[in-house]
């Protein structure tokens, strides 16, 4: 797989059929990134957020990721043996990114504990349990299931749906908003982002490209599925929806983002 057969709905779908079709005949499918037609702007360049994108997309109850130590730990343990084991991460705050990547020196693969713990945001949002263990271990799952030597992430109660949790579980949003306090609240209660809510733009993106949704302090609020392009949105920014047409020269639709494409992180 490559990383657009991912983002694309589509082509996610498809993924999606295939694995379901393949474990329904009892074949266990082996997953990995297509190197051969993935290029440096669309490859994930990791297993470990491709696993968790996989998990999103076929509705999985727990993604095992398996590495060299036996979970993240509050030190790296082949640099200071008096370090302790996160046992449980209920929330993926900025003092568990700060240790993941004091703790992310991995000779095997290109992953490290830093995409570990990108994956276990995607796995956290789409309602999918996730945890790191020693792969090196013999028989590394049973190792799991007798002494929980490992460390858990607890996922979010999720009530979303498969498009939702698709959405929300993007790797690469095209670009982002920066939208009021007013559209911030809108959101809140689930209503669609209008151009009058929007501040500012980041990014070059196109209609129907994932793209961010940030506050006024730069925090990402939401994602979702742009209405328009990055330059058409930059026209009609700060403006009612009925003046759309006027400032563009033809119909569209009134929201930037539909509700049912916009997902509150």
């Amino acid at each position: 797989m490559t990383l657009e057969d991912t983002e694309k709905r589509r082509r996610s779908l498809n993924a999606r059929r295939t694995i379901e079709n393949l474990l329904s005949m009892g074949i266990i499918p082996i997953v990995n990134e297509n190197d051969t037609t993935a290029t440096t702007e669309i490859k994930y360049g990791d297993n470990d957020r491709l696993a968790s994108r996989v998990a999103q997309i076929i509705n999985s109850d727990c993604l095992i990721l398996l590495s060299d130590v036996n979970g993240l730990y509050t030190v790296n343990p082949k640099l200071n043996k008096k370090t302790n084991l996160i046992k449980t991460v209920n929330i993926i705050d900025k003092e568990i990114e700060k240790i993941s990547t004091n703790n992310s020196i991995n000779k095997y693969g290109s992953g490290g504990m830093v995409t570990k713990i990108e994956a276990a945001k995607i796995c956290q949002l789409s309602g999918c349990y996730m945890a790191i263990a020693n792969g090196q271990k013999n028989r590394p799952i049973k190792e799991i299931l007798e002494k929980n030597n490992c460390t858990w992430f607890i996922p979010r109660v999720s009530k979303l749906d498969a498009r939702k949790k698709w959405i929300i579980g993007s790797v690469s949003p095209k670009g982002a908003l920066i939208i009021d306090n007013g559209a911030v609240q809108a959101i809140k209660n689930g209503k669609s982002l209008l151009p009058v809510g929007i501040k500012a733009i980041d990014g070059k993106f196109e209609k129907g490209d994932h793209i961010k949704v940030l506050d006024l302090n730069n925090k990402e609020y939401a994602r979702g599925l742009s209405s328009f392009s990055s330059n058409e949105i930059d026209k009609i920014k700060g403006c009612q929806s009925n003046q759309i047409k006027k400032i563009l020269g033809y119909s569209s639709k009134d929201e930037v983002i539909h509700k049912d494409d916009l997902v509150k992180v």
